[in-house]
């Protein structure tokens, strides 16, 4: 194997800006590494089915719908979770203020909230949560490319949105928003991304571990010396500053690689839900989805989530 092709979000947190900052990847490797960017999961698993990519950073229910239709990738590691928030500008009261999920929700009633493509993570865990609660009156508007969703908020487009810690960042810079639902509150425990590999890859096993060595010592980065690690983000994407980062490494501080019993159970979870919203046909297993057996080698301490 001559070139690793690892497919990534514009999504700050994830490891892939520490390792793509810090070459760390091709010292460990000693192969070339083409990263690729896309914009949401859905469109990086359309990428792993035409073979552009060998590694994805990718939410888990895009890729358990890719998994169901049939796509031959599997997870081999986690990453972060509780990667979704939800937030609104400063007219609406938080659950801190009103101390119930419904009633935070009830206030969005003949409004929108805007989340990232249907079927990503962020998107299914709204829709779920307002299905459950039995609030038809809210609509959910969703857009191509996260990064819009301060704009709108802006305009008025829509009145909240949900999405990553770094969508808060970011909407925080332009607008005066609050964090109205909590990470722990809209899904606990759920999968915010984790480390897909086509299965062919496995073929090259020692390239697997090779690359969850580095992906484990960034995500230790993170979460230890986060000062540090927004350093070489920062580096990486020019205009993003340090203190930006780190305000965003704080929104959801819960960074590792393991795949732990709570990242496995709330991802199957999902599948329930998935299926009711008409993203899946099939029932999936456990074992359709994960394959923890490389990270158990490189991580075998407990997990740090």
């Amino acid at each position: 194997m001559k070139e690793l092709k690892i497919g990534y979000l514009p999504t700050m947190y994830h490891t892939s800006y520490v390792l793509k900052s810090g070459g760390w990847l091709e010292k460990q490797l000693k192969l070339k590494v083409d990263w690729k960017l896309y914009p949401t999961g859905p469109a990086m698993t359309r990428a792993f089915g035409e073979k552009d990519i060998d590694i994805g950073y990718i939410g888990l229910p895009p890729a358990m719908i890719a998994i169901d239709r049939s796509l031959p990738i599997i997870c081999v590691a986690g990453g972060h979770v509780e990667g979704t928030v939800m937030l609104a500008t400063k007219d609406y009261k938080s659950l801190n203020e009103l101390g119930d999920v419904r009633k935070v929700l009830e206030q969005f009633s003949g409004k929108k909230i805007g989340a990232p493509t249907r079927g990503s993570i962020h998107d299914v865990i709204i829709r779920d949560l307002l299905e459950k609660l039995g609030l038809t009156g809210v609509t959910v508007e969703n857009y191509e490319w996260a990064e819009f969703l301060p704009e709108a908020l802006e305009n008025d487009e829509i009145h909240a949105a949900v999405g990553t810690p770094a969508l808060f960042a970011a909407a925080s810079q332009r607008l005066d928003v609050k964090l109205v639902l909590p990470p722990d509150r809209l899904w606990p425990n759920n999968p915010s991304y984790g480390i897909l590999v086509r299965k062919e890859l496995e073929d090259e096993a020692q390239v697997i571990m090779e690359f969850l060595k580095v992906h484990k010592k960034a995500c230790s980065l993170i979460r230890e010396k986060p000062t540090q690690a927004a350093k070489l983000v920062s580096k990486e994407i020019k205009g993003v500053s340090v203190d930006f980062v780190e305000k965003m490494y704080a929104v959801s501080p819960k960074y590792c690689a393991a795949l732990s019993h709570e990242y496995i159970e709330s991802t199957m979870a999902f599948v329930p839900v998935l299926k009711k919203l008409g993203y899946l046909k099939k029932v999936l297993e456990e074992k359709d989805v994960f394959k923890p057996d490389y990270i158990k080698k490189v991580h075998p301490e407990p997990p740090h989530y």
